[in-house]
C-alpha cells in the first residue's frame, strides 16, 4: 500500500458523494448480512462513516491485517463511535467466505451476490488488497488508503480523514522535537517496565542511563541469533558497571511468543498487554529491519535509529562502541575498514584446521590452491525457488568464464537444511562447496551480511572483495561482466549507451498504434513483436507493459514499405538483439 499523502480530500475520487443503497443494495436485495446469517437493511448506516474493506481469506497481507482491523473497529464500537464495516469478499467460494468472514463482528455484501462485489472492486477501483476506503457520513470518500492508516494508527485515525492523519504525524513530528525517555517509554496507561520474572521496574529508574530499545519477534532466525549476540554484550557491559539498560520492544502476535522469547532475555520489556504502545514506536522510529536497535542517549533524545548492522558487523567486540557516540562509533568503523584492507581468502575460508573446501565426493580441496583466482562465494540452498531458477543461469555462464580463464572458480556455500538436500543440490554443480554445516557460514554471512539467497560475493586474486552484488550484475551482462571489477562493468555500461546511439528516444509502431514507445534501459524481457527474449534495451509502453526489441521495432512496416520482412530502417544495420545506426 502506498503512504498516506497530503491531498485533500476533494483529490479523493473527485469528491463525489455516494448514495449507500444505490452503491450496496440490488434489485432485489436492501440489506446487508452479519455472520450468523441476520439481515440489516442498508438504511441503518445513514450518517455513519463506513469502511469498505476489500479483503479474502487466500490473501495473506489480508490475514494479518484483519485482527488489527477488529481490534480497531472494537475499540470505537466501545467508545460509541458512529462507524461500520462493510466486507467486501474476493474469495473464490461460499465456504471460504463463511470461515473468513465468522471471525468478523461488522456486515457483508451477501456471498452470492458477486455483480454487487464486483460493480465496488470496479467503482473503487480495487488493484490489490487488503483494501480500505473509508467514506464520510454524505457518502463522501474520505480515505481510499484506509489500510494505511488503521495499519499506522489503529483507531487514533478516526475518522480517518487525510486531515486526521497529517495532525496525527504533526503531533509525532513535534514529540520527537521535544522527545524525553518518559515520552519514548510512558503510556497513558502505564509508566513502568516489566523484568522476565513480572518484576515492575519504573521507567524513571532508568533516567540518566544509555537505553537501546530492542525491537525483535520471537522464532525469527535473525532475531533469535541476535539476541544471543546481544546478552553477551549486555552481560559484558554491566560487569563494567556501564550505566545503561536494554528494553525489548516485542512485536510477537501471541503472548505465548512473547514470553518464550522473553524468558531468555536479561533485561527489560513493555508489557505484550501493551502493544499499542510497540507498534506507535514501531511507526515512530520509521521501523524498517527486523531486528532493530535504537541509541537513546541519556537525555533520552536518539542517538542512532538502529546499531543493529554494527552488532552484527563485529558481534561481541561491539561492546567496545559503547556509548556508541560518534568518536566510538568511528572507531568501530576504522576497525571495519583494517579488516577489509587486511583481507586475504585465506582471512574468508580458513579456520583453524578447517583449512580446505570440498570437490565431488567430498574430496578435500585446500584453500591454498585458490590463492590468486576470481572466486564467487555462492550463497544459496536447495529449498529456494529462486536459487533453483538461478542454477542453470550460473552453470552456463561459469562454463563461459572458464573457457575464458583457468584461475576462476565458484565455491557453494550452503543455506540447506539437512545433509541430503545438500548433497542433492551440490551434485548438479560443477564447482566447489563449503562441507554442510560448516561454521565458516557464519562469519561469511555476516561479513558479507548476506540477507537473502541466492546472492554472489566476488573475490579478486589478493583476497579483497570486489563485489557482493556479482549475481545483479552476472544477470545482466553474463559472463562478459567476468571479473565483476568497478573498471569491468564500466567499460560494459559504456558500450551499451554506444550501442544506443543514434537511436530515436521515441517512435510510434504499427504493433501498438494506441502509444508512443521510449527507448529504455532494462534487464530482460519479452519481446511483444517477434515473441524472443532480450535485454538491455527497449522500445517500451509502461502503460501497457508493452515491449520491441529495438530490431523489431525499427524495422519498417512490412504493409508500408511493401519491403519484405526483416529489411531494416534506412540507415540501420541489423546485428543479432540490436540494431545499430550505420
Amino acid at each position: 500500500m502506498a503512504t498516506v499523502g497530503g491531498e485533500d480530500n476533494g483529490a479523493v475520487n473527485g469528491g463525489e458523494c455516494h448514495d449507500l443503497k444505490s452503491i450496496l443494495a440490488a434489485d432485489e436485495r436492501d440489506f446487508l448480512v452479519r455472520n450468523n446469517g441476520d439481515q440489516v437493511n442498508i438504511a441503518n448506516l445513514e450518517g455513519k462513516t463506513v469502511g469498505l474493506n476489500f479483503s479474502a481469506s487466500w490473501c495473506p497481507p489480508c490475514r494479518r491485517f484483519t485482527p488489527k482491523l477488529i481490534e480497531t473497529y472494537g475499540e470505537l464500537s466501545s467508545e460509541g463511535k458512529d462507524f461500520e464495516i462493510v466486507f467486501v469478499s474476493g474469495d473464490r467460494d461460499g465456504d471460504s467466505f463463511n470461515g473468513y468472514f465468522s471471525k468478523m463482528p461488522w456486515l457483508a455484501i451477501p456471498f452470492s451476490d458477486s455483480k454487487a462485489r464486483d460493480r465496488l472492486n470496479e467503482l473503487f477501483k480495487v488493484r490489490g488488497i487488503p483494501h480500505l476506503v473509508i467514506l464520510g457520513a454524505r457518502g463522501e470518500v474520505l480515505n481510499e488508503k484506509g489500510v494505511q492508516a488503521v495499519r499506522e494508527y489503529g483507531s487514533e485515525a478516526y475518522p480517518f480523514t487525510l486531515e486526521k492523519i497529517n495532525k496525527l504525524k504533526e503531533e509525532e513530528e513535534a514529540a520527537k522535537r521535544e522527545q524525553t525517555l518518559q515520552t519514548v517509554l510512558v503510556s497513558p496507561s502505564r509508566d513502568y517496565l516489566i523484568s522476565n520474572n513480572g518484576n515492575k521496574v519504573s521507567v524513571s529508574e532508568l533516567e540518566g542511563k544509555v537505553v537501546l530499545l530492542y525491537f525483535t519477534i520471537n522464532g525469527r532466525k535473525p532475531c533469535d541469533k541476535f539476541t544471543l549476540v546481544l546478552a553477551r554484550i549486555y552481560r559484558n557491559l554491566k560487569e563494567r558497571g556501564e550505566s545503561f539498560e536494554v528494553v525489548m520492544v516485542s512485536l510477537d502476535e501471541e503472548e505465548s511468543s512473547f514470553k518464550e522469547g522473553f524468558a531468555t532475555m536479561p533485561w527489560l520489556a513493555i508489557p505484550f498487554q501493551d502493544k499499542k504502545s510497540c507498534e506507535k514506536l514501531a511507526r515512530y522510529f520509521e521501523l524498517r529491519p527486523i531486528p532493530t536497535l535504537v541509541v537513546l542517549g541519556a537525555d533520552g533524545k536518539t542517538l542512532h535509529k538502529n546499531i543493529a548492522e554494527v552488532v552484527e558487523e563485529h558481534g561481541e567486540e561491539a561492546w567496545e562502541g559503547f556509548p556508541f557516540s560518534q568518536d566510538k562509533m568511528d572507531v568501530l568503523a576504522e576497525k571495519v575498514k583494517a579488516k577489509l584492507e587486511a583481507q586475504t581468502l585465506e582471512s574468508l575460508l580458513v579456520s583453524g584446521e578447517l583449512d580446505y573446501v570440498i570437490g565431488k565426493d567430498g574430496v578435500k580441496v585446500p584453500v591454498s590452491e585458490l590463492m590468486g583466482k576470481n572466486i564467487l562465494l555462492y550463497f544459496s540452498a536447495k529449498w529456494c525457488g529462486p536459487c533453483r531458477a538461478f542454477l542453470p543461469k550460473l552453470i552456463e555462464e561459469y562454463s563461459k568464464i572458464k573457457d575464458k580463464d583457468g584461475a576462476f572458480e565458484v565455491v557453494f556455500i550452503s543455506s540447506d537444511r539437512d545433509q541430503n538436500s545438500f548433497e542433492d543440490f551440490f551434485s548438479g554443480m560443477p564447482w566447489l562447496a563449503l562441507p554442510f554445516g560448516d561454521e565458516r557460514k557464519k562469519s561469511l554471512n555476516r561479513i558479507f551480511k548476506i540477507r537473502g539467497i541466492p546472492s554472489l560475493v566476488a573475490i579478486g586474486p589478493t583476497g579483497k572483495t570486489v563485489t557482493t552484488d556479482a549475481r545483479h550484475l552476472l544477470m545482466i551482462h553474463g559472463a562478459d561482466a567476468y571479473p565483476f571489477t568497478e573498471e569491468r562493468i564500466k567499460q560494459l555500461e559504456d558500450q551499451i549507451e554506444e550501442m544506443a546511439k543514434g537511436w530515436p528516444e521515441k517512435l510510434k509502431h504499427d504493433l501498438h498504434e494506441e502509444h508512443e514507445l521510449a527507448l529504455t534501459r532494462c534487464g530482460r524481457y519479452g519481446c511483444d513483436g517477434c515473441d524472443g527474449l532480450g535485454e538491455k534495451w527497449s522500445y517500451r509502453c509502461t502503460e501497457c507493459n508493452f515491449d520491441l526489441h529495438p530490431r523489431c521495432a525499427l524495422v519498417e512496416n512490412k504493409e508500408k514499405t511493401g519491403e519484405e520482412q526483416g529489411k531494416t530502417k534506412e540507415g540501420y544495420v541489423c546485428e543479432g538483439d540490436v540494431c545499430r545506426k550505420a
